[in-house]
């Protein structure tokens, strides 16, 4: 009798779970359907599977935003700004983890505090400190602002999982004769490796599809990451869906295959820290 009532649940939780799934995936299905379509037919039957499949969308969007320019552009700012954020966040939680104390344990709680302050509120003093760095204008200077801006969350990812390897394991290293920083990138960094995934999959998915801070920053259309180059066909007046969706596609399609390359990371590098040690 148990197994039955327990049965029936684990069937409607899973019932429920597919439902959700379905909720949620029906937008993506929207915007591939409807990157191969017409623009008429986009406008009057956006949820009908077309008639036909077309790919002069995609041939068209390839040509208007400059897609290999704006592609780089976005693989550039992605892959650097992802390289700085986990070299200055892995070191300094490395350094926060191994020298506890009420100096270590207050610079940590500044650095999540800043978590919960919103973009908006600090974008103007962001700006005009960035202005007077010379940071405006240019893709190194986006890379440097999505330093400040990602490496609080990521230390705290870092702090929790170096936590979880044991002390030992450097002791023995220093007694060998390891330098700190031998100790670190020969002994620990590489025992980072799940969470640097698991770190480098999140900040990827907000740096690679962020508009905000590169339209205050970035001026000129050949600097243009893809978020922006997808904005140029909205309009006042006239709205391109065909060619943004089509866009929309080509633009997922990198940061997809790179999920799906790392997503085994994800869940082991967040819950390493609650099961070694």
């Amino acid at each position: 009798m148990v197994g039955n009532r327990y049965s029936r649940q684990t069937l409607l939780l899973e019932l429920a779970i597919l439902a959700c799934a379905l909720v949620f995936l029906y937008p993506l299905y929207l915007v591939v359907l409807n990157a191969f379509k017409t623009f008429p037919d986009i406008m009057s039957r956006s949820a009908h599977w077309p008639d036909a499949f077309i790919i002069d969308n995609f041939v068209r969007a390839w040509k208007a935003t400059d897609f290999p320019k704006v592609l780089s552009n976005s693989v550039f700012v992605t892959v650097l700004s992802n390289a700085g954020i986990v070299l200055l966040s892995s070191m300094a939680a490395w350094r926060l983890a191994r020298r506890a104390g009420k100096g270590s344990q207050l610079v940590l709680l500044l650095f999540v505090s800043s978590m919960v302050i919103p973009f908006q509120s600090i974008m103007i003093p962001l700006m005009q400190i960035g202005g007077k760095l010379n940071l405006i204008g240019s893709l190194p200077g986006l890379v440097v602002l999505y330093f400040g801006l990602g490496v609080p969350f990521t230390i705290f990812l870092y702090h929790g999982f170096v936590k979880s390897i044991p002390l030992e394991i450097e002791e023995s290293a220093i007694i060998d004769g390891c330098g700190m920083q031998g100790l670190f990138w020969k002994i620990v960094f590489p025992l980072l490796k799940p969470i640097t995934m698991t770190a480098v999959i999140l900040n990827s998915l907000w740096i690679w599809n962020d508009f905000l801070l590169p339209v205050m920053v970035l001026h000129e259309a050949k600097m243009y990451t893809i978020p922006l180059a997808l904005y140029s066909f909205f309009a006042q007046y006239a709205k391109q869906w065909d060619m943004a969706l089509a866009t929309l596609v080509m633009s997922m399609t990198p940061i997809i295959v790179l999920f799906l390359a790392l997503q085994r990371y994800i869940i082991r590098g967040i819950t390493a820290g609650s099961v070694k040690g």
